[in-house]
């Protein structure tokens, strides 16, 4: 199947992913045979493609627990499970609350509150994203007419979008509604996309982003450096901010390589006037040389981990500085 294939002239590449079950160890009955196989072929795709896997009754317990936790997916938005925590964004100056970045966690009734990373990817191969990511959308944007009300009317607040929500033929519409309904000044509002995001659909995605940016949103790139052809997507698309990814950040003060991407970013942040906002940041020396390189802003636990609501709003009366980023930064 590896084999190349010539067909009217173009060279054709074709990979197999292969799952085994056998007779009678896996199962003694035809229906469960192919089950099975069925179950190990998904393995063999997810850990690469183009291999192949036997089934196993380790593979047929994960099967069991992903289906179920799908079940308990389907039913979260009717039982009210889902919750947004929010982040504080740190203007590096100052020092006070410039923003916050909305996250979602989901309160399951048995395993406790589960984080994005165990169900976002099954909740896109369920379908269910668009639907999960409408409700961020709406419970986001009451938010900030909340904090409006509260006398915050210049909080900026960052939002998600995952690659299935671009897929949905009515999210510009759904954005504008909730913007008009909810009166939210749309400069408060930033759209965050992983780079990966944008590989699915790039010429969709970018309608969509020229979109928003016209009705007055913000775009931030999120987990900078971590995806492809990370410079064609500054050129190509209209960003506002970057934000770099955590994994550049843990080790800043130890790894040469480490630091220069870092410094090399907020360079070219700079140059294209964009705003930076560092991810990750959790200890002082980090947030010391990340402002000495002129960094604009930071997330992270040497302020603060996302909190629930009630506690955010605390910490927002005590830190909050009613202007943008950009106003309250010099560079250094």
């Amino acid at each position: 199947i590896r084999k190349p294939n010539s067909i009217e002239g173009h060279e054709i590449h074709v990979s197999a992913s292969i799952g085994i079950s056998i007779f009678p160890d896996d199962a003694d009955d035809v229906e469960s045979l192919l089950k099975n196989s069925d179950m190990a072929m998904y393995r063999a795709k997810e850990l690469g493609k183009n291999a192949f896997q036997f089934f196993s009754m380790e593979l047929a317990e994960q099967g069991a627990a992903m289906r179920l936790l799908e079940n308990s997916l389907r039913s979260a938005l009717v039982r009210n499970e889902f919750e947004l925590y929010f982040q504080p964004k740190i203007d590096m100056c100052s020092g006070h609350i410039a923003g916050a970045e909305a996250l979602l966690r989901w309160h399951h009734p048995t395993r406790g509150v589960v984080m994005p990373e165990e169900f976002v990817q099954l909740a896109e191969e369920a379908g269910l994203m668009q639907e999960i990511g409408n409700w961020v959308l709406d419970s986001a944007f009451a938010q900030l007419r909340r904090w409006r009300e509260s006398g915050y009317s210049e909080m900026r607040l960052a939002i998600n979008l995952a690659a299935a929500q671009f897929r949905a033929p009515q999210l510009v519409e759904h954005i504008k509604l909730r913007l008009e309904r909810e009166q939210c000044v749309a400069h408060c509002i930033e759209i965050e996309i992983t780079e990966t995001s944008m590989l699915d659909n790039p010429d969709g995605v970018g309608n969509i982003l020229s979109a928003l940016r016209e009705m007055g949103l913000r775009v931030a790139i999120d987990d900078f450096g971590t995806g492809y052809s990370s410079l064609s997507h500054l050129k190509r698309f209209p960003i506002d901010t970057l934000k770099i990814d955590k994994t550049f950040i843990s080790d800043i003060l130890h790894d040469r390589e480490d630091a220069a991407i870092v410094s090399a970013v907020i360079a070219m942040a700079h140059a294209l006037d964009l705003e930076v906002i560092a991810e990750g940041v959790e200890t002082e020396g980090q947030r010391a040389l990340l402002a000495e390189q002129g960094c604009h802003a930071y997330q992270g636990f040497l302020f603060s981990p996302a909190l629930p609501i009630a506690e955010f709003d605390e910490m927002l009366q005590r830190h909050f500085r009613p202007r943008g980023l950009k106003a309250t930064t010099q560079v250094h």
